[in-house]
């Protein structure tokens, strides 16, 4: 691995790190968990509707990361591939919970989740900022918010996402404009809930 080269694209981890991280240095592996938790946290919230579930997420895919750090291509830009990773990692777990999730999602449907059971007490001082866009995100049935953040967030072709998912590119499209007419709707009950708040 050329060390040079890793300095030169990987911002805030040294290729000191990754190759003690390669010889299972347990120090050098808590550096990289540190920096992996803030890089990638975010990412696992997109896709976990809470902290448990995003964590867990996060464990799988830093296991994947350290297991795959030996095939780092010297020239990778680390956080590009660690997030790409991650995305791979939580469509893997997505997959294997697929009969599952199913499950809920019916469920979600039959029975219209409350999404007014959210506390509402701040909305109208934080003038729906990012935090509530992805409290509305998660608030979407699981495979709905899974493919809205692989098209919005990653920037994945519904192509790549009906591979990813195991479903046509049609079925893609619909989730995402699901999606999206969802998140149009709360948006404005919240924004109707804020004025009422401010008045």
């Amino acid at each position: 691995m050329n060390i040079r080269a890793l300095n030169q694209t990987m911002d805030t981890i040294s290729a000191e790190t990754v190759n003690l991280c390669i010889k299972d240095d347990r120090k050098a592996i808590n550096q990289m968990y540190a920096f992996c938790f803030q890089l990638l946290m975010p990412l696992c919230f997109r896709y976990n509707k809470n902290e448990e579930d995003a964590r867990a997420a996060l464990n799988t895919g830093f296991l994947k990361l350290l297991k795959g750090l030996p095939k780092l291509d010297e020239k990778a830009n680390f956080k590009a591939w660690a997030r790409r990773l991650m995305v791979n990692s939580l469509i893997d777990e997505y997959r294997k919970n697929k009969k599952y999730n199913e499950k809920i999602i019916k469920s979600n449907k039959d029975s219209e989740l409350d999404y007014y059971s959210v506390g509402t007490s701040n909305e109208a001082e934080s003038n729906l900022g990012v935090d509530n866009i992805m409290q509305l995100i998660q608030e979407l049935p699981e495979i709905t918010a899974c493919v809205f953040n692989l098209f919005v967030l990653e920037g994945y072709s519904h192509k790549e996402i009906g591979e990813k998912l195991s479903m046509s590119d049609g079925t893609s499209k619909w989730h995402l404009s699901t999606a999206r007419k969802q998140l149009r709707e709360k948006l404005e009950k919240l924004e109707e809930l804020n004025q009422r708040m401010v008045i």
